[in-house]
């Protein structure tokens, strides 16, 4: 792990907890931090791939085929949010 896996984690659970605490929702805040940084991983792998026009549309989303700090930066953002709903949604029920 390094920096910018836990920055990532740190930006989703704060797109988290403003749509959270904005619409009451902590599962929707969950999913816009997790495809947020999805969609900013599949970005990179397409950039690194070459132009995108000439592309399958699935080869950037074989995630077995990324690095291993671009698993993590996928990971660990995913992690936070589904933990952080979790809680909050614990918390909520009492």
């Amino acid at each position: 792990m390094n920096r910018t896996n836990i920055e990532h984690a740190a930006y989703a659970v704060l797109m988290q907890a403003v749509i959270g605490l904005i619409s009451g929702n902590w599962w929707i805040g969950a999913a816009f931090g997790a495809a947020f940084f999805l969609g900013r991983e599949h970005a990179q792998r397409e950039y690194h791939l070459g132009d995108p026009s000439h592309l399958p549309p699935w080869r950037a989303f074989d995630v077995w085929n990324w690095t291993t700090d671009a698993r993590l930066d996928l990971l660990c953002p995913v992690a936070a949010v589904l933990v952080l709903a979790g809680v909050a949604g614990y918390v909520e029920g009492f």
